[in-house]
């Protein structure tokens, strides 16, 4: 039965999602040493698997999202999130004790099926909060967001080096444990009885949500333009750790602290500089410029030849974050006001998909191009029968910079069919509140 949520209750969504992230972070710097341990391979060869784990995982997160949703709204945010939460600690406690890379890959399919949590976070505090105080405490959401992809990392990166790259997985299943149990005594049902609807599989389909951008025809150019840039961004989290350990022969903890400082710019960037650069710039030249930069940055990562100069990378690509907030401006003035909750479905449906794509891609020619004279294929189409023609571990960037330009000719072509505002909604304007970014 529903019953009012206290503070406690606040606390323990905060540190649920914060937890999530830190535990998507964490196994960025370990994953291939661990995939390295479990398959007695190299580096390239852990690449491939690496990039069948994540592509496993954004499946089932990209049709288990709404069902989630939809589950949600018919028993309770409560259960969900209970159930959900002593999935992920089981998840990593498998990792944590996997043998084999089979085990590993059924791990991560139940970490993809119970991850989709952050809509049911965000319902729960829909119920508790009136809606002048909902901005608030959605910003606490972002807020936990973000900290734990800067800690995650750190985390996972000192833990791996210290004690092997086992521990940040039972350190992981023990947080979520604790989580768990603190959330079984703090966290009320909000939601009331005569508010739940009965479950829909027609209404569970993730696929339905790419109907809103029909819907709005002006829409169709910029859903374009994320689609590849997403396929662009998703380059980092993808082969991230492994280029590291192949161009830099990095540590698990320098890894690890280049992920931090990635997330700590970015987190200034899109947290403090996007209110004062956007209204001065305007929301599309600082669109065009956040995304020229991000399209030099992909450059430069993949020509840089000293493990120092990525941190400088690293401080000038942030400034590529004024890009996402600008879009968000330019798409909410797009459409009416009835219509954002469904198009915000809708780009977060296109961002599973390419999660979906991206990863596949960048970490076979990963593979391809580490180890020259191996067959190259995607999806079961072979590209390069005897293999990449030379060493060039930075391919997927090169690839990547390319999908960011096509998507930065795609904005520019698309801002000559939108018709400029009108003057009380100028491009001036400051942005909407910024929704949580994906993980990188």
């Amino acid at each position: 039965m529903a019953r009012p949520a206290g503070k406690s209750a606040i606390f323990f969504i905060f540190i649920t999602i914060l937890l999530n992230m830190i535990g998507f972070g964490v196994i960025m710097p370990v994953m291939p040493k661990l995939i390295m341990e479990v398959t007695g391979e190299g580096v390239a060869h852990a690449a491939k698997w690496g990039g069948y784990l994540s592509v496993v995982y954004a499946i089932m997160q990209f049709f288990m999202m709404p069902i989630i949703g939809g589950l949600s709204d018919r028993f309770g945010r409560r259960p969900v999130l209970l159930i959900s939460l002593a999935a992920y600690s089981f998840d990593f406690l498998i990792m944590a004790i996997a043998p084999t890379i089979g085990m590993i890959l059924i791990a991560r399919i139940l970490a993809g099926a119970f991850a989709a949590t952050f809509s049911t976070a965000n319902a729960f505090m829909a119920d508790i909060t009136p809606p002048e105080k909902r901005a608030g405490n959605f910003g606490l959401i972002g807020a936990a967001f973000g900290v734990g992809f800067i800690i995650g990392p750190g985390i996972g990166g000192f833990l791996g080096e210290h004690f092997g790259p086992r521990a940040p997985f039972y350190f992981v299943a023990a947080t979520g444990a604790v989580n768990f149990i603190f959330g079984y005594f703090a966290m009320p049902e909000t939601l009331k009885p005569e508010n739940r609807r009965p479950f829909d599989w027609r209404r569970a389909n993730a696929l339905g949500n790419f109907k809103q951008f029909a819907q709005y025809p002006i829409m169709l150019p910029i859903a374009a333009v994320l689609f590849f840039a997403q396929l662009a961004h998703w380059t980092y989290p993808s082969i991230w750790s492994y280029y590291a350990i192949e161009k830099f022969t990095w540590s698990e903890a320098m890894i690890g602290a280049s992920l931090m400082y990635m997330g700590l710019m970015s987190g200034l960037v899109q947290g403090g500089l996007t209110r004062v650069a956007i209204p001065k710039l305007g929301e599309r030249r600082a669109a065009l410029i956040g995304m020229s930069v991000t399209a030099v940055g992909y450059l430069c990562f993949a020509l840089a030849d000293k493990g120092w100069m990525i941190f400088v990378i690293l401080t000038f690509t942030a400034l590529g974050g004024l890009a996402q907030p600008s879009l968000q401006g330019i798409m909410s003035r797009t459409i009416p006001p009835n219509a954002q909750g469904e198009l915000q479905g809708a780009i977060a449906a296109l961002n599973s998909l390419t999660m979906v794509i991206s990863p596949w891609i960048m970490t076979q020619m990963f593979s391809a191009f580490s180890s020259p004279g191996e067959p190259f294929s995607l999806f079961n189409i072979t590209i390069l029968p005897e293999g990449a023609p030379f060493y060039f571990p930075g391919a997927p960037l090169i690839f990547a910079f390319f999908f960011e330009i096509l998507a930065l000719t795609l904005l520019f072509l698309a801002f000559k069919r939108i018709q400029r505002p009108r003057k009380e909604d100028s491009e001036d304007t400051p942005p909407p509140a910024e929704q949580p970014a994906a993980p990188v």
